[in-house]
């Protein structure tokens, strides 16, 4: 099987098993909500902009930062509505003007409709800057979200407050870094994927929902696979040797 068929099975693969994952989630929601079911509709086509973009991502398409738009500011207003203004802050003041950074950036090292972008890796220097402000970042961010639920004291609430602060340190660096054409993004959503199966397998196991959290493990794990396919296909396009357009659109 040549790299061109192979990415058309496996995206139709993910495509159709995200899709199905957030359309049983929605339905669920919808049966379960007294109100607000226009709300659901519009944050689940926001979910499925969410779908498309990652998987665009992973190929190197440009449109990622269109679907990723409409994922951003959906899911943001979501936010905001639901009263959780440091999500909303965090999508609206960061991650949606990342998403036109991204479309700039990817434009200017060529891609178009038809071409992928010519990919690069960190250097060196650059390496060794974004693991210190990894580092940092997670620290700062387990020091303050201890901080704000410091009358919760059992291991288990802070081992789920180091992978929370976790996941949102690959986060914010894994949007820098897809931003700007960087093959290393994969390894940071990579590790944002691993980290939410196991938050939503610990919510399993203490939690009488079982199933919803069950769909949230499938839905993650759809995403682990295609963030492991995205570190394949990047790691084959920054090659020095490689140009954009010889890779097999």
């Amino acid at each position: 099987m040549n790299e061109k068929t192979f990415n058309k099975w496996f995206n139709t693969f993910i495509l159709a098993g995200m899709t199905l994952v957030m359309i049983v989630t929605t339905i669920i929601k919808l049966q379960d909500a007294q109100e607000g079911q226009a709300m659901l509709i519009v944050a689940a086509f926001g979910s499925l902009m969410g779908v498309l973009s990652t998987v665009c991502s992973a190929n190197a398409k440009i449109l990622t930062f269109l679907f990723g738009f409409f994922d951003v500011a959906i899911y943001g207003v979501m936010c905001y509505m639901g009263g959780r203004y440091g999500n909303a802050a965090l999508h609206m003041l960061y991650f949606l003007p990342m998403q036109f950074i991204g479309f700039f950036q990817w434009r200017k090292r060529g891609a178009a409709s038809g071409e992928k972008p010519k990919a690069r890796r960190l250097n060196t220097k650059q390496g060794l800057l974004s693991g210190v402000a990894f580092f940092a970042g997670l620290a700062l961010t387990y020091f303050i979200l201890m901080k704000l639920g410091e009358a919760e004291a059992a291991s288990v609430v802070k081992i789920a407050i180091l992978m929370d602060a976790f996941s949102t340190m690959c986060n914010i660096l894994g949007q820098l870094l897809m931003s700007t054409a960087y093959m290393e993004q994969w390894y940071f959503w990579i590790g944002v994927n691993i980290t939410s199966i196991i938050m939503w397998a610990i919510t399993m196991k203490e939690s009488g929902d079982n199933s919803f959290a069950l769909i949230y493990m499938i839905k993650y794990a759809f995403y682990l696979l295609n963030s492991i396919n995205g570190l394949r296909i990047w790691l084959n396009l920054s090659r020095p040797e490689v140009k954009a357009q010889d890779l097999e659109n």
